[in-house]
């Protein structure tokens, strides 16, 4: 098996240090990939301050170009791309393929938003200091990122810190998840083709050492992380004077109001809960129904729940398959053994064989257990019921985490308070929490980070504002 190289900023090389990509589908090993360490680390910095003259001062044009480039080859490699996502990550083919057209999106947003720097003037005469000066804001890309992404979206959720970084004008050295590598080093071979300055993105599968260092080094301006949230706030008090954005899941809630489409509210729901096996930072995880439509909502979900093809991920028509690894379904297990013993109830599911954990169906929970106070980041979700509308409001917010949250109704009443009083960076209307497209603000409040992703969003953070005073007279 050949070793699958490093990206050190445009240098795609293979290192003597090597680790195995194992694919959680059948543990078998689908790749040697290189690992590196602060050496190759420090050539990917000295390349990245190499080019950040000329990524700062590449005209909207040319990074336009760049971007349909990108875009351009991920479209021609869709479908092997979708393959070696599904067997690096263990996600269904069907959710595969659709990630990579997320990814070829945001892409397309970020040729759109490179053309669209902020800019701002303003008239200084208010006072008699200002008469006959004026002001012009400009910004300017703030240095060079480091970025860190998580397994489950190992192709959009690196575009999300790439094609911002490119459209703002920096350098980027960018960690995937070392699960999986090889979505992000694909990615790398495809923006160098399409005319990427050399040094503007490395791809560096690192040891936790060198990882680390993306954390603490002053060299880079802005660190963002996509992750858990005991990593991320860590990383927040080690990353010293640079700009820090976190993105850290949650337990995204879902009220489901008496005068909702219920029908609608349960196919959606149990895509949001079960899709790529719960291993969504904004995965359905806590259902809450008016007492009234209770029983048909729950009849409802549960019939659609049981009719999800379970199988081979490659195969097209699979709707549920693997967890990335026997670690965390274990742990999913647990969490459901202990909530059983507390008194919750299944409904459906709640078996495990090996890496796959069945779509798990609870009842009769308790907030404080861990599959409704912790992110579960599985497949398993609970249903409880509520009276008045307020109250599952505050249940909702009765968490730790506040990333986006889930509102079925046909009250506009309810829906303008859901979006007053609910404590979430996203309120979404007759649809599930895990909805997201990816030009629009993503990010969460309390535990779930600070911060917001979507391109034109992330690009604020990757950009230094700065003001001209001149005389016009």
């Amino acid at each position: 098996m050949n070793t699958t190289p490093a990206c050190i900023g445009g240098e795609f090389r293979e290192l003597a240090t090597t680790y195995e990509v194992v694919s959680p589908i059948n543990s078998q090993i689908i790749a040697k990939c290189s690992l590196a360490g602060n050496k190759e680390l420090e050539e990917a910095i000295a390349a990245a301050q190499a080019v950040e003259d000329e990524m700062a001062q590449i005209p909207s044009y040319k990074k336009q170009e760049i971007l349909l480039g990108i875009v351009a080859g991920l479209t021609a490699e869709r479908e092997e791309l979708a393959k070696i996502l599904c067997l690096e990550a263990g996600k269904p083919l069907k959710y595969a393929s659709g990630e990579i057209d997320r990814t070829i999106q945001t892409f397309r947003v970020a040729a759109e938003e490179c053309k669209r720097l902020p800019a701002e003037y303003i008239q200084l005469d208010w006072t008699p200091a200002g008469e006959g000066k004026e002001g012009i804001v400009k910004h300017f890309p703030i240095g060079i990122v480091a970025g860190i992404a998580p397994f489950n979206f190992p192709m959009n959720l690196v575009a999300h810190k790439v094609a911002p970084a490119i459209a703002a004008g920096c350098p980027i050295i960018l960690k995937p998840a070392r699960s999986t590598p090889l979505s992000a080093l694909s990615l790398a071979r495809i923006a160098y083709k399409a005319g990427l300055p050399e040094g503007a993105f490395s791809v560096l599968p690192m040891d936790r050492t060198a990882g680390n260092q993306l954390v603490t080094d002053p060299r880079f301006a802005l660190l963002t992380f996509t992750g858990s949230p005991q990593v991320g706030w860590k990383m927040k008090e080690q990353a010293g004077k640079k700009r820090v954005v976190l993105e850290l899941g949650g337990n995204a809630g879902v009220a489901v109001s008496e005068s909702a489409n219920i029908s609608l509210a349960a196919a959606k729901c149990v895509v949001g809960a079960f899709a790529y096996s719960g291993q969504v930072c904004i995965h359905t995880q806590r259902i809450l129904v008016h007492k009234s439509v209770f029983d048909m909502f729950t009849s409802e979900f549960i019939s659609l729940t049981k009719k999800l093809k379970v199988g081979d991920p490659l195969d097209i028509n699979t709707d549920f398959s693997v967890m990335i690894d026997a670690q965390n379904a274990e742990r999913v297990e647990e969490w459901i053994n202990e909530a059983v013993a507390d008194g919750a109830k299944v409904l459906s599911g709640g078996n495990r064989t090996g890496n796959m954990v069945e779509p798990t169906i609870l009842t009769n929970t308790k907030p404080q257990m861990k599959v409704c106070a912790l992110e579960v980041f599985g497949p398993v979700v609970s249903i409880e019921t509520f009276d008045e509308f307020s109250s599952a409001i505050s249940l909702i917010n009765n968490s730790e985490y506040g990333l986006q949250a889930g509102v079925f109704t046909n009250s506009l009443d309810e829906q303008n308070f859901a979006f007053n009083h609910l404590k979430v960076g996203g309120v979404i209307i007759n649809d599930v929490p895990t909805f997201r497209v990816d030009h629009m603000p993503y990010g969460g409040v309390k535990n779930s980070g600070f911060g917001r992703e979507g391109v034109r969003y992330a690009m604020l953070d990757m950009l230094e504002p700065k003001l001209l005073v001149r005389n016009y007279k």
